[in-house]
């Protein structure tokens, strides 16, 4: 014998969320400082015999390549929605996160074979020529990653943009140290250390922009929004019996989207109280994109879904 239900209302609403900034001309400011620094770097690491200036080159490469990426998809990601991408292009932030990843991997993986190799084939590098280089970059990340500071809250594309800058500028008082080091001691080995603990910083900042990535791309439930709450907050509202096929997931590394049948025998509530709830799931949980369905029985297997 059959089962059968109705489903009386499929409504949609917006919370309130944070409108991504634009921050192309930061972009566009940076992205030219850093190509100057690079092409800058690479030449004095090379004539002074300095591997941790040419692993920080190599590294402030895929910071440009970085950066064009995530401006290409913050811009893609403000495109309109249409037949096709009915979300619009939102989820490019997420594969720039992830592309940004491989990016830093590769330069890994070659300051690593470069630096290895130094090890077994020491260069004198020019300690004062390290130490002004370097010095310069200090200047530089500084200077972008405060162009990014005032999104980095907001926007996780530009939080990631600004920590990189940030842990940039680290990284460069890091080679100024080394060369401090070597001119004092006269110690070679150390330039190749601090190659080492330049892979080391950038692989584990990597690490955490690599897995964020995939789970984001795997929609799973963002790390700012605790599903169980979610799911309390909706199974207590008036009127609601049960909460079924409740599904959170990022659209991009900003926005977040909520879709769920709220199981209410009583009959739809009204659209204030779906205004309301799309409100406190917006302030409360960090959910803007909301989709509700109002069913007035529980969902009998193989119905939708």
């Amino acid at each position: 014998m059959g089962h059968s239900h109705s489903h009386n209302d499929h409504d949609h609403a917006h919370g309130h969320s944070h409108a991504p900034a634009d921050f192309g001309r930061a972009f566009a400011i940076g992205i030219t400082l850093n190509t100057v620094f690079v092409v800058v770097e690479a030449v004095f690491g090379y004539i002074s015999g300095s591997m941790a200036l040419v692993a920080d080159a190599g590294h402030n490469l895929s910071d440009v390549l970085g950066l064009l990426i995530a401006w290409g998809a913050s811009v893609a990601a403000k495109k309109p929605p249409s037949a096709r991408f009915t979300y619009g292009l939102k989820s490019s932030t997420i594969l720039a996160a992830f592309a940004n990843a491989m990016l830093l991997l590769i330069a890994i993986g070659a300051i690593l074979f470069e630096t290895i190799h130094r090890f077994f084939d020491p260069v004198e590098p020019q300690g004062w020529t390290m130490i002004w280089v370097a010095g310069v970059g200090i200047a530089i990340n500084t200077v972008t990653a405060l162009m990014f500071m005032r999104g980095r809250k907001h926007d996780l594309n530009i939080r990631g943009a600004f920590l990189h800058m940030a842990a940039d500028a680290l990284v460069s008082v890091g080679v100024v140290i080394a060369g401090v080091a070597i001119l004092l001691t006269g110690v070679v080995v150390i330039d190749p250390i601090v190659s080492l603990v330049i892979v080391a910083v950038v692989a584990w900042g990597t690490w955490g922009l690599l897995k964020d990535s995939v789970k984001m791309g795997l929609h799973a439930v963002p790390d700012g929004v605790n599903e169980d709450e979610v799911r309390a907050y909706l199974t207590a509202l008036p009127g609601v019996e049960a909460v079924q096929d409740l599904h959170i997931w990022p659209m991009s590394t900003t926005e977040t989207a909520l879709t769920a049948h709220l199981v209410m025998p009583g009959g739809h509530p009204g659209d204030a109280f779906l205004d309301e709830l799309a409100h406190e799931l917006s302030a409360h949980h960090a959910i803007g994109h909301v989709t509700m369905q109002v069913m007035t029985q529980h969902k009998t297997r193989g119905c939708c879904t």
